[in-house]
């Protein structure tokens, strides 16, 4: 996901909306972040227990990290969440920040969802819409599910099969739904038959064969190809049910009709949202959502230090971006509110990405000059450092996707030297690509992330000492999709380097990597294989994967795809990330869960006043 569920997507999540002062040379980040090292170093001040940020006690330093803190069954309140990003669409087909995924699941159900549980528990699927998970034929190509009595959209009538099943053909429809994730369309229809709901020639717009609606309750998925992963991707926000008769198509994203506990009282976006309880729904008929809050509101700031300071004052309760504090505010909060933080690793991997499109990166050894003349420690310095910012990235397959193999798998020698830039190695690289002297490049960067700036000028800085001059341009960062994520523009921009990150939109290879390396994934909007990889030998991979039953060959066809990635030398890793996020004192039922890379659970919320 991107930013991730990560984008869950899960693309990465991002924070303020309009860039804030020009970030000094890679210099300045290194002594915020020495100043937060020291902080935490020595206790970082009291424990945080004092009455800033809500009238009662703190619960401690990482009491939430994969632990429920603060356990408490009380309804009532309002949970005021802050932010410096907007959702790159609220419509559950086109989200695909991991914040908004969790966030929608106030307003959306899905057939299946992740338990609400701590840590790695988040990640097991249990039954929402459904009475069960599904009932899978013997050759794993037909999964059947049957609707719980009394669930119901916010203006009582019942969510049946039909409205599943269209919400799902939407995914179809990219031409005006672009940007979320597209698994479903290509397991349930591989060869692309299938126009989409908005060019449906039946009658009912319900002509997707794969699926089959025999009645009002009973939905059946019949796969052309078995796909050990399909429920995961069920699980996800894109397979929510849409009603027929309240789908306004590109602007569905501005009011979404609620099958969930909350429903839409108000939206502008970049500025505010609130919902408010939908009293058509009925406790008894979801097992999932905890509902506590009466009302949810969030508060969109243009600048993330104002919203820091908000949130250490108080006023509001947690951040919905997820991403962790910006320098400021870390070190504000590990000296004065310690309490209040958490420090889970995520799921992301932060990264720069280079376009095969734009010269000369379409050559490896090119693509190898970078890899090898980045200040890795510089960078994950950056970042955050090691507290704030993560372990340095050494290769494209976060620890928790079975087959990953962490830092051990070091193909570049990124921790060697303390992280140090290999510049010989580099220079060499430039020779073997026909481009001794260097070249001009330019890194794309969101404009609404300081600590993505950061990055870039840390990455601008040392390869200025190999030859490579790279310009920063900074873009609308709630406008990925349309930016980077067209390729034309990519290419029209020369953006050569593209600093991202990516979480798993489900925790396997397939629900990580295949947006990213697959071929098939290249899109003309909505792109998510920055770096235009075409191979054979990946694709046959992730074709094998998705059919493959035994857990072991999984694992193993995971670290081969991880290794052909890098062997390309398409990417080059930040960190494997991790967070310092807040919490106030008023969170009730707060834990961090893996199932949204490391996110507070939102569904499970509450506020003790």
């Amino acid at each position: 996901m991107t930013a991730g569920r990560t984008s869950h997507g899960g693309s990465e999540i991002v924070t303020t909306h309009s860039v804030r002062g020009r970030r000094k040379q890679a210099v300045a980040a290194a002594a915020v972040v020495a100043a937060l090292l020291s902080t935490a170093a020595c206790g970082g001040g009291d424990s945080g227990n004092e009455k800033k940020g809500g009238d009662s006690k703190a619960a401690g330093f990482d009491a939430a990290n994969n632990k429920v803190a603060n356990a408490s069954t009380k309804k009532g309140g309002t949970l005021k969440f802050a932010g410096a990003q907007d959702a790159d669409s609220w419509d559950t087909t086109r989200g695909y920040y991991g914040f908004a995924w969790n966030f929608m699941r106030y307003y959306s159900r899905q057939l299946v969802t992740g338990q609400t549980e701590p840590g790695s528990k988040g990640t097991e699927l249990t039954p929402d819409l459904a009475t069960s998970k599904a009932k899978v034929s013997a050759d794993g190509k037909t999964y059947t599910y049957t609707l719980r009595d009394g669930v119901t959209w916010e203006d009582g009538k019942p969510i049946t099969s039909q409205d599943v099943k269209y919400g799902i053909e939407r995914v179809w429809a990219q031409d005006v739904l672009s940007g979320g994730p597209v698994y479903l369309k290509d397991v349930l229809d591989p060869k692309g038959e299938y126009p989409g709901p908005y060019k449906d020639k039946a009658k009912d717009k319900l002509g997707l064969k794969a699926i089959e609606t025999p009645d009002e309750k009973t939905i059946v998925f019949k796969l052309p190809v078995a796909n050990s992963d399909f429920e995961d991707m069920l699980a996800l926000t894109s397979a929510s049910p849409i009603r027929q008769d309240k789908d306004t198509k590109s602007k569905y994203g501005l009011r979404p009709f609620s099958s969930g506990p909350y429903k839409f009282e108000s939206y502008t976006p970049n500025k505010a949202l609130v919902l408010v309880r939908n009293t058509e729904w009925k406790q008894e008929s979801d097992p999932v959502r905890k509902a506590l809050p009466d009302k949810i509101t969030l508060n969109l700031f243009s600048n993330a230090d104002d919203m820091d300071n908000r949130l250490l004052a108080g006023d509001y309760d947690l951040d919905i971006n997820q991403t962790g504090l910006s320098p400021q505010g870390r070190i504000k909060a590990l000296k004065e509110h310690k309490g209040n933080l958490d420090n889970p690793v995520s799921g992301f991997i932060r990264y720069a990405v280079f376009p095969q499109i734009v010269k000369p990166f379409d050559k490896i050894e090119c693509r190898k000059a970078v890899l090898y003349g980045a200040d890795h420690k510089s960078l994950q310095t950056a970042r955050g450092g090691p507290l704030a910012g993560g372990d340095i990235g050494t290769n494209m397959l976060p620890p928790a996707v079975p087959g990953s193999e962490g830092q051990k798998y070091d193909p570049y020698g990124f921790t060697q030297n303390d992280g140090a830039p290999d510049e010989a190695k580099a220079k060499d690289a430039l020779k073997a690509c026909g481009q001794p002297d260097g070249f001009k490049t330019t890194i794309a960067v969101r404009n609404n992330k300081p600590v993505e700036v950061a990055t870039a000028e840390s990455l601008q800085a040392s390869l200025k000492k190999i030859g490579i001059t790279a310009d920063i341009d900074k873009y609308d960062g709630s406008q990925t999709s349309g930016i980077i994520g067209n390729p034309t523009v990519v290419k029209k921009k020369n953006y050569g380097i593209i600093i991202m990150g990516w979480g798993p939109d489900f925790p396997s290879a397939q629900g990580y990597g295949q947006p990213l390396w697959d071929s098939k994934y290249i899109l003309d909007s909505g792109n998510n294989n920055f770096a235009m990889i075409k191979d054979k030998a990946i694709d046959s991979n992730f074709d094998k994967f998705a059919t493959e039953l035994d857990p072991a060959k999984k694992v193993a066809i995971a670290t081969e795809l991880n290794h052909q990635v890098m062997e390309g030398a398409y990417y080059l890793p930040f960190v494997f990330e991790k967070f310092i996020n807040w919490r106030s004192n008023r969170l009730t039922n707060v834990y961090t869960t893996d199932a949204y890379s490391g996110q507070y659970d939102f569904t499970s919320l509450g506020v003790s006043k």
